[in-house]
Formats: C-alpha cells, structure tokens, sequence
C-alpha cells in the first residue's frame, strides 16, 4: 500500500488528485500481493497477528510529573518472559532530558500499514509529551531491550510549522510518514490537528488536515484508507486538563463530545457525529481490526458509554449507543453520583471481544462483540478502584446490584488506583492493564497512588467462553523505583499490538 498512500500523503500539497482513490487502491493491493510475501514490518492480517510470537518484552513510559519528584520522564523495559531469569522486572529504564514532558502514548515509526515495503523496519518508538509538546524518537531497532534516544522534535518546531501543541496518538502511515494529533494550540486552547512527521528524518513536514479545517477539540484517532476514511475524536482544552478535572468546564464547553469524519484523500473534515451528553468525552477510538468493516466503538468516559459508529447505506456516517455502566450513587465522595469513566478501551484481533476499564469504579470489563449492535458481558474483574468496601466511599443506589468491591491484594500488595491502559496480546489470551491515567487527575482522584506508584498486571483471558482472572504471579510495583515511585502508562510490545497496527 505504500504506493497508493504516498500520492495520497502529497495530493494535498501538489493540490492535484490525478488518479482517483479506487484506482490507487486497486493497483497498490495487486502490487501488494504479487510482488510481496510479507517482508514488511507486521503481519499481513489481523488473523495472522495472532499467530505471532508471544511479546517477551513491553515498552512503557513512566511518569514523575505531578508527583513531586524532580526527575524525568523515562521509558521503562518490561520483561514479561515467564522463562526469563527478570520476569516481571523492569530491566532497562531511558531517562528524558528535560523535566515534566508527561510522556502519555506511544507509536511506531513503522506498522502493518507498511507490511508490503520491504524497506521499513518497526524500530522507532515516538513518545509524544502531552504536556510539554516534545516529540521523543527512540531506537528500539539497535537493542531491544535497552533503548536509546534517536532523536527529540522540539516544542517550537511543531508550534511554528503546524500551529498544534499538546501531541497525543501516534499512527505510522502506509507513505513511511508518521502522523500524531494533537489536543491545543501553543496556548492551550482545544485544537484538534494532525502533526506529519518524515519518517527517515523525523522532521516536521507541517499539518495533515487541510488549513481551517481542524477540529475543536482531539485526542484519539484511526484510519481506514480502504473507506477513504480517518475517525478522530475529543478529550478538551489543555488549559482546562492540565491540573485535573473541573465538572463546570464542561458546563463551560472545555471537553469535547464528537466523533470527526475524515476524507483520508483529500485531508477534509466531512462530519462531526456529535454523541450529546451520553458521549461526552469520546476518548479511545477503535474500528475493527478487519480492514473491509465499516463499522467501530469509541468510549465515552464521562456517562460511562460506548458508541458503536458505522457507515450508512447513504455513505454517510452515524453512531449509535450500544453498552451503558450506570453511575452510582455514593457518599463519601467529591460529587453525590460517580460514573464509571471508561478511559481505555481494545478490540482482540479477531474482532470478537471488546475489553474497556471503568477507572474509577475499578472494574475491566470484556464485551463479546459478535453481534456489532448488542454487546453481551463475558467478562468482569475488579482491581482496586473508588467504591472498595472498605474504603470511605458507600455506595447508596448501585442500578447493577453488585456488591462493593474488596480490596485487591497481589503477590503481597493492595493495588493502589484503578485499572486504567490496557495492551492485549496478539493471541488474545493475556491482558496487560496499568493504572495510571494522567498525572494530574491521577492526583486528584487517587493521591495514594502518587505517594506508592502504579502498578502493572495480567490478566488471563478466557478466549473460548469469555472470563477473566488475575494472574496472581504477576505484578510489576512501579512503587519500588530507583528514583522513587512513578506512573507508568501505556503499554506498546516491539512486534506490534491492537491498538497500533493498522491493516490496509
């Protein structure tokens, strides 16, 4: 496919369109196929993902921003090898430069996307800095299990070439171009852009999205060039997330509640799905997995929803409502209701299971997704979170009728916080959660956390009837660093995952 993205990636900027989208398309499979037998970075379905080697190492950042530690930024190395002598340590840390990035989420410079171009290798890790607006490129390709710093995008590049600030998801892109959105301006104000990075030189090339046309407010995003789509969603302003969370900035209209469509072609935003209250704050977007669906879910952090978006007979694109977490209604807490706050949710790669994290009731959840329209639990499991029975939160009216949670205690250790990223294996059969969502609501929510650090688990997956059970030999306690205890965030394995590869 790199063919067709990379008269893709420059029809906007050469302003010509010669060739029309299916043509492209249509050529860059039939080279795909005939001239390639899988020698690009990834796998060439999602189904053969799966069939991948077991990850024997994970990749995440660690955060001391908000912690009252004055040390950088790291990217830790996991060992997740059970045949390891270092199973379940942290075997490498790569310190940042600067002080108070708020390293977030990962990409890859390289990623299924690429599967056909033999001259790509997946061995650039990008960590964008939320907070600071710098752009870390790491080599991952030289030594896997100790990381080096390849190179560092500075803020005021990415502010004076593209007008965007505050990067979050990082995609590689099938032209060997890197693309990241982004959440503000250099102000702080809500910008919902797209920042292009070379990807042999990691410069920046400028905006994705046409001038004008950016979106109130971003976060997340996904592209399907077989649709000719890109979906892109919204967290809020900068200004009003950076210290925590304000319920009146929502009243204010500091969070966002839209899904984005995209012309992937021509880089225009055709419709803003505005999911209302139900949906604000559409966080984690996610189509299916296979290539030729229409069809995905994003969840929607503040009433606890998850909308399953879809295109229409007409086209067109619209979304719909499919699985509801009651607020409850509690004592003892910061407001009289609290909501589930999905933050993370995954789809396994055979599209068959959904998996999100309600980080402040402290539960994960795992959906089977066969019917797209009427998600059916499988799976549930508490790992800590705000209504412990013996904490000081009591719930008073629970619509679900569950029982409040007892504290979870692994390999001798209450887990402080709530499940909050979530990275599963490409067989689908362990589930990697850690618990720290963003430092400055990590903060307000569950201080203890900040003083004992955050915690990595597994979690066992039963993939043939649905379930799901604690790993009680696993536990990485970020508490127990050397310069004291950290945040660790999201999880990226160096063969690829569900939530970074992206089939064409």
């Amino acid at each position: 496919m790199a063919a067709s993205n990379s008269i893709l990636g420059k029809g906007r900027q050469s302003g010509q369109m010669n060739v029309s989208f299916h043509t492209l398309h249509s050529a860059a499979v039939l080279q795909q196929t005939t001239k390639c037998t899988g020698c690009g970075p990834g796998y060439k379905s999602p189904l053969d993902a799966m069939k991948g080697p077991r990850e024997e190492i994970v990749y995440l950042p660690c955060i001391y921003r908000n912690t009252g530690i004055q040390k950088p930024d790291y990217l830790a190395t996991v060992d997740v090898d059970p045949k390891s002598p270092t199973y379940c340590q942290v075997i490498h840390r790569l310190p940042m430069p600067n002080l108070n990035d708020e390293l977030h989420h990962s990409g890859w410079n390289a990623c299924s996307s690429c599967f056909g171009d033999s001259s790509k290798k997946r061995n650039r890790l990008i960590l964008p800095s939320l907070i600071s607006s710098r752009v870390y490129i790491v080599d991952t390709g030289t030594d896997p299990r100790a990381p080096q710093m390849h190179k560092i995008v500075e803020p005021t590049d990415i502010f004076w070439k593209t007008g965007l600030a505050n990067p979050h998801t990082t995609h590689c892109l099938g032209n060997g171009q890197i693309m990241i959105s982004s959440i503000g301006d250099p102000s702080g104000n809500g910008k919902g852009g797209f920042i292009l990075l070379d990807g042999k030189t990691f410069e920046v090339v400028g905006n994705w999205e046409l001038p004008g046309e950016a979106a109130p407010f971003g976060y997340d995003f996904w592209y399907q060039p077989r649709h000719n789509v890109m979906m892109s969603t919204e967290w809020g302003a900068p200004k009003a997330l950076a210290y925590g969370f304000n319920l009146e900035h929502v009243k204010e209209g500091l969070y966002g509640s839209k899904i984005h469509v995209w012309d992937w072609t021509t880089h225009k935003r055709l419709q803003s799905l505005d999911l209302g209250e139900e949906g604000a704050i559409p966080l984690e977007i996610r189509f299916l997995h296979d290539p030729a669906a229409t069809e995905g879910y994003v969840g929607c952090a503040l009433q606890g929803t998850v909308f399953r978006f879809y295109r229409t007979p007409k086209g067109e694109w619209a979304a719909e409502k499919v699985i509801n977490v009651p607020s409850k209604k509690v004592e003892g807490w910061a407001l009289p209701v609290m909501p589930s706050l999905i933050t993370d949710i995954l789809i396994s790669l055979d599209d068959r299971f959904l998996y999100f994290s309600n980080w402040l009731h402290g539960d994960i959840r795992q959906y089977d997704i066969t019917n797209r329209r009427n998600p059916r639990l499988a799976g549930q499991l508490f790992l800590g979170g705000s209504i412990l029975n013996d904490g000081p939160v009591k719930v008073l009216e629970d619509p679900e009728n569950q029982s409040q949670p007892p504290p979870r205690t692994i390999k001798g250790k209450r887990i402080p916080g709530s499940p909050q990223m979530l990275q599963l294996s490409l067989d689908g059969k362990r589930l990697y959660v850690t618990t720290s969502l963003y430092s400055g609501w990590d903060k307000q929510f569950y201080p203890e956390m900040i003083k004992e650090g955050s915690v990595m688990m597994q979690i066992d997956v039963n993939t043939a009837n649905g379930g799901l059970k604690v790993n009680e030999n696993f536990l990485v306690d970020f508490g127990k660093e050397p310069n004291g205890p950290a945040l660790a965030h999201e999880l990226r394995y160096p063969g690829g995952d569900c939530t970074s590869d992206i089939w064409l």
